[in-house]
């Protein structure tokens, strides 16, 4: 008897989740919605402002620490890391793609970009590598911290290989 008048007490009834919100206080004053006008969701149906890349605003893309050339091939430790590829836009990287295409799509690599000049350059090397993502990207940094001045190349979690 007693568990039934307890739990009888701890949980609301029927009516009371029923009910509508409760006002507590309500000290009058200005509305705050015309602070909330401005904020509208975006319709479904508006098409995506395009910006960045997809405006032709990044480019030209230009990594001054790399360039085409010879990579010597090493075991790095970045456990977790998806693979992915640096490439660029010149006769080597396309030579490259295209040996290495079925190993590429196999590791599901993401390919960047580091050297190209215009969206119509990105789109060849696109062309050059289907099935895989190639992004523009600027990657001094990458080729500061693992010590590259050369593509194309392959960075696996735990290789650096052309």
């Amino acid at each position: 008897m007693a568990i039934a008048i307890v739990s009888s007490l701890a949980l609301p009834t029927n009516a009371e989740q029923q009910a509508g919100l409760t006002v507590v206080e309500d000290r009058g004053g200005a509305s705050a919605l015309p602070y909330y006008q401005d904020i509208e969701p975006v319709s479904a149906h508006a098409p995506p402002v395009e910006t960045g890349v997809r405006a032709g605003g990044a480019f030209p893309v230009s990594t001054p620490e790399m360039s085409p050339g010879s990579v010597q091939g090493r075991v790095i430790n970045a456990a977790g890391l998806q693979p992915m590829f640096i490439v660029g836009d010149d006769p080597m990287s396309q030579a490259w793609l295209k040996q290495k295409l079925p190993a590429l799509q196999g590791l599901q690599s993401v390919g960047l970009a580091v050297n190209v000049g215009n969206a119509a350059r990105l789109q060849e090397i696109r062309r050059w590598a289907p099935g895989l993502q190639v992004m523009p990207v600027p990657a001094s940094d990458i080729a500061g911290r693992l010590g590259l001045q050369h593509y194309p190349v392959l960075i696996t979690a735990t290789t650096l290989q052309q």
